[in-house]
């Protein structure tokens, strides 16, 4: 079965001194470059997904007249306040400059409607719309996910439920994730709840 691997949301806002670091995250990097070359020795396409916010983003805190690490409501969904980060065309969105992004065969670009956020790679969080990824895996006839990045508890999760409820065999790389951990263990849960849903979690050395 053909499989693509999907790195999600490895942008410099993300890494070490980013706007929104996530504790650890440069670590995967080096994981996601082994993965890549992986893949693309089988011939197998790899998919990198964007935080692409625009400026005015209402999952901002500064723009909702909040405090970053508050949780409210936006547009009748709950929300996590945010710090500004991964502005479209800033170098906080850009992808790590040690990824090998030689091996990358398309880009999904997401949170991009100002009224709503979006963790998954596949909708917005109310999934009032969706990203092109569904419709891209199924005109290359992938079935079958590995999916490793940032944050463990929050884009990786929705990517990784959403694709469950789509229907693809999923994979997660554990050691290629880190999360946010608002609460100290809100990685271990999100895992477990990826892993209860179906999804398998997995090492690099098993793809």
């Amino acid at each position: 079965m053909k499989k693509a691997l999907l790195l999600v949301d490895l942008q410099n806002d993300f890494c070490l001194n980013g706007a929104l670091a996530v504790h650890d995250g440069d670590a995967v990097i080096d994981i996601a470059n082994q993965a890549m070359r992986a893949f693309h020795q089988r011939g197998w396409p790899v998919i990198a997904t964007l935080d692409w916010h625009p400026e005015n983003h209402k999952s901002f805190a500064v723009n909702s007249g909040t405090q970053p690490g508050e949780v409210g409501t936006l547009n009748g969904l709950m929300q996590v306040w945010w710090p500004i980060h991964c502005v479209q065309n800033t170098s906080g969105s850009s992808l790590h400059p040690q990824l090998e992004q030689q091996y990358i065969s398309q880009r999904i670009y997401k949170g991009q409607d100002p009224e709503t956020d979006s963790y998954s790679a596949f909708f917005d969080n109310g999934k009032r719309s969706a990203t092109e990824l569904n419709q891209w895996l199924n005109s290359e006839n992938i079935q079958h996910l590995v999916v490793l990045g940032l944050a463990t508890d929050y884009c990786v999760k929705f990517t990784v439920l959403d694709a469950l409820e789509l229907g693809y065999q999923t994979e997660v790389i554990e050691e290629g994730c880190r999360g946010v951990n608002l609460a100290t263990d809100d990685s271990e849960k999100a895992l477990h709840e990826m892993a209860t849903k179906g999804a398998r979690i997995i090492q690099l050395h098993d793809i």
